[in-house]
């Protein structure tokens, strides 16, 4: 224990779970396990055809803290909200059925909150990839205003998009919710929440584990040949809307926000090429010519590393 009083404060843990019987109840049993024991455990059922539901359940009966939603099949954006219009709690944090975390997954970011004065939390993850755990950096605390923040989400070394790992004042989300359309949905918000928050706090200790496996929601982002037109347009899409956004919350980076954006373009292009993703050439052709337009101006920014520019030039004919 951390040598202080954890229950005076309420979590919302929410999950969702779609046809994941062989790992939901080790998710759960990692939830049932935490030190800090004042939370409620929203289950989404997001329409499962196996025994996953019904594994909820039963776990449900013996832990009144646990509430199982059974709802008809939907998008995870979809099955997230519900579990959101759901929650009661002062924060919110949310897991995934797949995945796995230390017993003091929540008080550790419950404690970090609140010793740092934040209204974001994030902890360190581990990885294991296909049964293999893999060596991940592990980095130092670190404490941010609402733009510091999102500038670390977007070089995606210390966190990333993904919403566990991240204890979240539940106000954060009165109006915003999760898009209902497509597959990816933390892009597209997380950004936005992290924009709220006075100060967010970090710190690399790897509370969770995230289990990446063939059947992964998100194996697109971690698997290069995995990549699909699909994907590429919700990303695209997703990038461009956020660039637009932080150019009118936060003008002074400007050119920042540019080159993330041309960055993630760039990297998805040499994806392509290199996998012979064929499906994808269209794509690959209108990402060119986007980044024609800005090709000597990303290719002359201060953030463009040598990897990058040698790409431009490969792939962005002038």
């Amino acid at each position: 224990m951390y040598g202080m009083n954890i229950n005076k404060a309420n979590i919302s843990v929410i999950m969702l779970t779609c046809n994941r019987q062989q790992f939901v109840g080790r998710m759960i049993e990692c939830i049932l396990a935490q030190t800090f024991r004042d939370f409620e455990f929203i289950i989404v059922d997001n329409g499962s055809t196996d025994d996953g539901g019904k594994i909820a359940d039963e776990y449900a009966k013996n832990d009144n803290r646990i509430k199982v939603i059974h709802r008809e099949k939907g998008t995870i954006g979809a099955g997230r909200n519900t579990g959101l219009d759901a929650a009661n709690g002062e924060y919110i944090a949310f897991v995934d059925d797949d995945d796995t975390c230390t017993p003091d997954y929540l008080e550790f970011l419950y404690v970090l909150l609140t010793e740092c004065n934040a209204d974001i939390a994030i902890c360190g993850a581990g990885k294991i990839e296909d049964g293999e755990t893999l060596c991940m950096p592990v980095y130092k605390r670190l404490e941010m205003n609402a733009e510091e923040a999102i500038i670390e989400l977007l070089w995606r070394k210390r966190y990333n998009n993904g919403f566990p790992t991240k204890l979240i004042r539940s106000k954060y989300f009165y109006d915003i919710r999760f898009p209902e359309t497509g597959r990816y949905d933390d892009i597209h918000i997380m950004y936005r929440i992290l924009a709220r928050a006075e100060r967010v706090v970090f710190d690399g200790k790897q509370n969770y584990t995230a289990v990446r496996h063939g059947d992964n929601n998100s194996i697109a982002t971690t698997s290069d040949g995995m990549i699909t037109p699909e994907y590429l347009s919700d990303y695209r899409a997703a990038y461009q809307e956020r660039t637009e956004w932080l150019k009118e919350q936060y003008p002074s980076n400007s050119s920042l926000w540019d080159y993330f954006e041309w960055s993630f373009l760039v990297s998805m292009m040499h994806k392509i090429v290199e996998n012979h993703l064929a499906d994808c050439e269209t794509q690959r052709m209108e990402m060119a010519e986007e980044l024609r337009r800005h090709r000597d101006e990303f290719a002359a920014c201060r953030w463009a590393n040598e990897k990058e520019k040698k790409w431009i030039q490969r792939y962005v004919r002038k």
